[in-house]
């Protein structure tokens, strides 16, 4: 792992970039150390300096002393998108905007894009943990598809907040009965982009003992600050 900047935020957080072989990556720690870790990503895989990302990361480590890290996944954010990436986006698009079924298309691209994000996720924990200011346990906050394989092979992640509106192929849903750490899931009432049931149908298939569901109304991008909050509470109660 390699730091490519620095920075010392006004909110106390220092903030540094790092790559790790091809995987740009952002990490952000608080004064005290060593701090529990919890990794975060996009729901939809786009770029780990998301504003709202960051501000979820920041607050994450000012308000509640976690170190925080985010990569960006294959095809997205900094990294190259190959001919494959542009046309599932572009099919994508036809078919929400057709009102088409997405299935088979979100299958094609997110399967495989599990595939590869994991290893990397997993390698960039290894890299982290090695580092005197982060500590354990580790928390997930992030692509739901990719959380649940991450929850189902890596046992160093003990809990995880999801965000329930983003598509899940059939095999990872299958794959969800198999995790059973702490959860807190997250959803909009009134997405215009997703339908109730699905979402409702996923959080019934996980097979945490301890799992809570948070429903805000709204719509995709309506979800609440005070939500950040409620998450954090969650990963203090798992990780400190």
């Amino acid at each position: 792992m390699q730091f490519t900047s620095e920075q010392r935020l006004d909110d106390g957080v220092l903030e540094r970039e790092f790559t790790l072989g091809e995987i740009p990556g952002v990490l952000w720690t608080p004064g005290a150390a060593p701090a529990p870790l919890i990794l975060i990503g996009h729901p939809g895989g786009l770029h780990k300096r998301l504003p709202r990302l960051v501000a979820r990361a920041r607050h994450y480590a000012a308000q509640y002393g976690f170190a925080v890290a985010a990569i960006d996944a294959p095809g997205c954010g900094d990294r190259p998108r190959s001919a494959a990436d542009e046309q599932f986006r572009a099919d994508l698009r036809r078919a929400m905007q057709a009102g088409k079924p997405v299935d088979e298309i979100v299958d094609a691209f997110i399967v495989p894009l599990v595939e590869k994000a994991v290893p990397e996720w997993r390698t960039t924990l290894d890299a982290l943990l090695s580092l005197p200011e982060i500590g354990g346990p580790v928390g997930y906050d992030g692509m739901i598809a990719i959380g649940i394989r991450l929850a189902v092979v890596e046992p160093r992640i003990s809990a995880a907040a999801f965000f329930g509106q983003t598509f899940v192929p059939d095999t990872l849903r299958e794959e969800a009965r198999q995790v059973t750490i702490p959860l807190q899931f997250l959803m909009q009432w009134d997405d215009e982009g997703m339908e109730r049931q699905p979402v409702l149908d996923l959080f019934d298939t996980f097979g945490s003992k301890e799992k809570t569901l948070h429903a805000n109304l709204g719509g995709h991008t309506g979800t609440p600050w005070f939500e950040v909050d409620d998450a954090a509470r969650f990963f203090g109660r798992h990780l400190k």
